[in-house]
């Protein structure tokens, strides 16, 4: 929400300080849907030549992100440490082949489905089944496990950041886009130089409309998006940052608890649960 309430406060100010210095807004408006068919037309095209259709509805997808911001809260991480925590438990006390049942079908596993919203969450899911998988297979080194976690983790993020990029690619753009309109206005306005000096005056101005536009989509919209979608992105990486923490503090043979707490400090500050919450959400966790 807060995105949605920037921009409207952005067109407030700038459209309404214009009009407060005496603007008008008629040339913006006869200027406007030729300016904004020739930029966003050009911006549009530049876009689908620069990505695959992949990127592109990747792209189209993170625009809802910008409005929902990062999709976890502070329950969320409550309750994936409480889920990490059984499998740790389990691990430590009767094996990691105990795990088997959990881990090969998930969608039956009464610890997923303790916890719907993690059981929806498949990158969390396979992620979590992966891992765990490996340990039962002895491949048991902290250090080996970190490293190939740290690296599928990079990629994940890389990927989720792509639409970020593209939209800053758009940003940097737009500025250009909006003198190639300007630059034909002002060949449209040549063009009319017998005309009397009143309508030369307002051919120029609409032809600056097109400079206006760019810099203000630019700088004053795409621009802030790309930047929010990129916080929003590297906010939820850190839930899956809390699930590398505690797998790995756990193959370091530390105590389940302590394996959990290793997690909890890897959580953002404005959700992490209090040692206390957490501590008792991990004395009500009851799973058959």
């Amino acid at each position: 929400m807060t995105t949605i309430g920037g921009l409207i406060f952005l067109l407030v100010c700038v459209f309404g300080g214009y009009v407060m210095a005496g603007g008008k807004f008629d040339i913006i408006l006869h200027s406007l849907p030729h300016e904004m068919v020739t930029i966003g037309g050009a911006a549009i095209g530049s876009f689908i030549m620069s990505n695959s259709m992949h990127d592109i509805k990747h792209t189209l997808g993170g625009f809802a992100k910008l409005v929902k911001g990062a999709r976890y809260t502070k329950v969320d991480y409550l309750e994936m440490l409480s889920l990490l925590y059984f499998f740790v438990r389990l691990a430590q006390t009767k094996g990691a082949m105990a795990l088997e049942t959990h881990i090969e079908k998930p969608e039956e596993s009464a610890a997923f489905t303790k916890f719907p919203r993690i059981a929806k969450d498949h990158h969390a899911v396979h992620l979590i089944c992966d891992y765990l998988r490996m340990v039962g297979m002895n491949a048991d080194d902290p250090h080996q496990i970190e490293d190939v976690m740290a690296r599928e983790l990079k990629k994940m993020k890389e990927e989720e950041l792509h639409p970020s990029h593209a939209i800053q690619a758009i940003a940097d753009a737009l500025p250009a886009l909006g003198i190639v309109a300007a630059v034909l206005g002002v060949i449209k306005t040549m063009a009319s130089i017998d005309q009397p000096p009143a309508v030369l005056g307002g051919m120029i101005g609409g032809a600056l409309v097109g400079t206006f536009l760019g810099i203000l989509l630019a700088y004053g919209m795409m621009g802030p998006m790309a930047a929010r979608l990129k916080g929003v992105v590297d906010e939820e990486c850190r839930y899956f940052e809390v699930i590398r923490a505690v797998l790995v503090a756990h193959l370091h043979g530390n105590a389940p608890q302590v394996a959990v707490e290793t997690g909890r400090k890897m959580v953002p500050s404005g959700l992490m649960p209090t040692f206390q919450s957490l501590e008792a959400a991990l004395q009500d966790l009851q799973i058959a």
